[in-house]
């Protein structure tokens, strides 16, 4: 069946099209990320300011986040279908990428996708705009199932992990994840949700975590299974526990779950406030320092140090596909060197005989295996701890060496998981 065929949409100055302010939300927030660099959570306040309503605010959101997904598919169509190429950062080309999304990946209909989309480009190329648009719609153009995934990150990812990885990361962008709970109590049965490991549920995309059983009693909380692993291999314990880098909180409110006497360190005001919220719905003790990790000391050191550092965050790609645009090799050598340094902090706050985890929920190898390698260089009185046997769930591969790397592709039968460097080292001295 022939799609429905464009109408002329917006008359230049008349009123917007109902629908028009949350596509001019979806392109600040696509300017944000593409042309200044900024994380799409973090430009959303603002890009979405002028909005009266939270399904608004949800529209333009979506509008972005599957725009950057679908980014090298749609951009491959615009081209195909304009005699010269539009700069990367003209308003047309990206009226267009709000457009196309809607029509071939949203279901929002052609005429209502670009209606809506012209008067982003007043005083502009409407006509070429409302021309590519209508051209693609009687060609029946389409996105392909699997997206196309940006060619310098498909480049660098294939170097470090191979065909097999990025092909998998291409599948794992394609739709939103599913969402994992952690437990507070392992034991607790009031959501009917798959559990992959112990104190675990994973629910669907899209679920209302604040409507489901159990939320208001702080019976659970959102964290991807991936990021749940750094803490499971500090286990059970009655001692001090030191969480460095610590919000959210996720790693805090499980080291609290587990009995640890745990300390909570963030540089961020406001991220702490993160912090305070989950402590207060969960009801788990835990101590907050707001204090930048490099300056922070200790009162005495703890038998267990727990450090999932800052990094470049390309492991969580799936949730929050800004971060391929985002994460380039600049940003990537800048956060190693942060977190070289954080570590060293971390590794004299650590007792004799104690135990650092270090984590990263990033895909790339200087962030992960090469920052342990480091470590270990230039610290001789630390020695690399493996996971043992019913200390991970199953489907966790643990490396040769004794680490933890998940990659696109780990529990994908299942609904995949984000991507994460984990290590476990104990100071033999």
């Amino acid at each position: 069946m022939a799609r429905p065929q464009p109408t002329r949409g917006h008359v230049k100055g008349g009123p917007d099209p109902l629908g028009t302010p949350a596509r001019r939300a979806a392109l600040r927030l696509l300017d944000a990320v593409l042309r200044r660099g900024e994380a799409l959570e973090a430009a959303l306040p603002m890009a979405t300011r002028a909005l009266h309503g939270g399904p608004d605010r949800g529209l333009a959101h979506a509008i972005a986040a599957e725009t950057l997904r679908r980014l090298p598919d749609l951009d491959a169509l615009i081209d195909g279908a304009t005699r010269q190429r539009l700069p990367d950062d003209a308003k047309a080309r990206f009226a267009l990428r709000i457009a196309l999304v809607q029509a071939l990946s949203l279901g929002t209909p052609p005429h209502a996708a670009i209606s809506t989309v012209l008067p982003l480009v007043d005083g502009g190329p409407r006509k070429l705009v409302h021309g590519v648009f209508g051209t693609l719609m009687r060609a029946e153009a389409s996105l392909p199932e699997v997206p196309t995934l940006p060619a310098d990150v498909a480049q660098r990812w294939r170097a470090a992990w191979g065909d097999g990885m990025v092909d998998a990361a291409a599948r794992a962008i394609a739709a939103p994840p599913p969402i994992d709970l952690s437990l507070r109590d392992a034991g607790w049965d009031g959501i009917d949700a798959p559990s992959l490991a112990p104190a675990h549920r994973r629910v669907p995309a899209g679920t209302d975590i604040a409507a489901l059983p159990g939320y208001d009693d702080g019976a659970f909380w959102v964290q991807d299974i991936a990021a749940s692993l750094p803490a499971r291999l500090l286990g059970r314990g009655d001692g001090i526990a030191l969480d460095l880098c610590a919000a959210p909180g996720g790693k805090t409110l499980q080291l609290a779950a587990a009995g640890w006497r745990v300390t909570a360190v963030d540089a961020s005001e406001s991220r702490a406030a993160r912090l305070r919220e989950n402590r207060d719905r969960m009801a788990l003790p835990f101590a907050i320092a707001i204090a930048d990790v490099l300056d922070w000391r200790p009162d005495a050191p703890a038998p267990a140090v727990l450090v999932d550092a800052p990094c470049s965050a390309t492991g969580i790609f799936r949730r929050h596909p800004d971060v391929l645009y985002r994460a380039h090799p600049g940003i990537v050598a800048d956060m190693a060197e942060l977190q070289a340094r954080i570590l060293a902090r971390a590794a004299d706050a650590v007792a004799p005989g104690g135990t650092l985890v270090y984590a990263t929920c990033s895909l790339e190898p200087a962030e992960g295996e090469e920052q342990l390698d480091r470590f270990l260089a230039r610290h001789g009185d630390f020695a690399l701890a493996p996971p043992q046997d019913g200390e991970l769930p199953p489907g966790i591969p643990v490396t040769d060496r004794g680490c933890i790397r998940t990659l696109p592709g780990t529990l994908e039968d299942a609904g995949g998981c984000d991507g994460f460097f984990i290590a476990r080292v104990r100071r033999t001295g």
